[in-house]
C-alpha cells in the first residue's frame, strides 16, 4: 500500500468521535433516518464470504471494499479497523444456529447439543477457529447468548461456581482446538503412508505412539465426541446421561 493510502486509512480510523476499543463497545454509525447504501449487515455478509473463500490472511480493508464495490472511506464509516470486521464476522457465525429458547430436562444434553452445534459452525467457517490467536475477547451479542446458555447449563448440572470459568474455557478450547486441527491437518494418502512408515522405523524410541499410529486416525467425529465425553465426565459427574 502506498504511503498516501496508509495516511488516508490512518486518518479514517482516527476520525473525531471514534473511540478506541472493541467494536461492540462503540455505537453503530448507521443513519437511522436514511440508511446509506453500504450497511453493517452488507459488510458482515461480504466479509464472511471473503473469509470463507480466501481465509484470514487474505482479508484486508482494501479487498473488502473492492468486494463491496465501495470506497475505503465509505467502509470506514461503519468499521474502524480490520479487527472490527473480524469481530462482526465471527459473531454472525454464532447467529447461524439459534440457541434454544429453553432448557431441556438434562443439563448435560443441553451442553452437548450446544457444543456440537458450535463445532459445526466452526467447520463451516474454519478461519473462525484462528480468531483466539488475535487475543481479542469474543463479546458479540450472538456469542454471549451462546455463553449464557452454556454457563447456565453447567450450573444447573451442579458444577460449583468457582469452577465455572475453567470449565467454560476447557470446552471452548476443545471446540476451537479440535476444529482448527481438523481444518488444517488434512493429509493425503501418500503423506499418511510416509508418516506411518516413519513411526514404524522409530518404534524403538516411541513404541506407544508407533503402535497406535495417531497419524492415520482421521475419525474426527469420534475423537471430538470422546474428548467431549471426557470433559463432561469431570464436570458433571452426578448428571445422568
Amino acid at each position: 500500500m502506498a504511503d498516501k493510502d496508509r495516511n488516508k486509512d490512518r486518518n479514517s480510523v482516527n476520525q473525531p468521535g471514534r473511540s478506541v476499543g472493541n467494536v461492540w463497545l462503540r455505537p453503530s454509525r448507521g443513519n437511522k433516518n436514511a440508511e446509506p447504501p453500504l450497511t453493517r449487515a452488507r459488510i458482515i455478509e461480504a466479509a464472511v464470504a471473503l473469509l470463507d473463500e480466501e481465509g484470514m490472511d487474505r482479508l484486508t480493508m482494501r479487498r473488502l471494499a473492492e468486494k463491496l464495490q465501495a470506497g475505503a472511506t465509505t467502509l470506514y464509516w461503519h468499521v474502524a479497523t480490520k479487527d472490527d470486521v473480524i469481530d462482526l464476522a465471527v459473531d454472525s457465525i454464532f447467529g447461524e444456529s439459534p440457541v434454544p429458547t429453553g432448557h431441556g430436562a438434562s443439563p448435560r444434553d443441553d451442553i452437548s447439543t450446544l457444543i456440537n452445534n458450535w463445532r459445526q459452525a466452526m467447520l463451516r467457517h474454519p478461519w473462525a477457529a484462528t480468531v483466539p490467536s488475535r487475543q481479542r475477547p469474543l463479546i458479540g451479542p450472538n456469542f454471549l447468548t451462546w455463553m449464557e446458555f452454556l454457563q447456565s447449563a453447567l450450573l444447573r448440572a451442579d458444577l460449583p461456581e468457582d469452577r465455572l470459568n475453567p470449565a467454560t474455557w476447557a470446552l471452548y478450547n476443545h471446540v476451537m482446538g479440535a476444529t482448527a486441527t481438523q481444518s488444517s491437518l488434512q493429509l493425503s494418502p501418500e503423506e499418511t503412508r510416509i508418516g506411518q512408515e516413519y513411526l514404524k522405523s522409530q518404534s524403538d524410541r516411541y513404541p506407544t505412539v508407533a503402535a497406535h499410529n495417531y497419524i492415520a486416525d482421521d475419525n474426527w467425529d469420534r475423537s471430538f465426541a470422546l474428548g467431549l465425553e471426557f470433559l463432561l465426565n469431570g464436570m458433571t459427574p452426578h448428571t445422568t446421561h
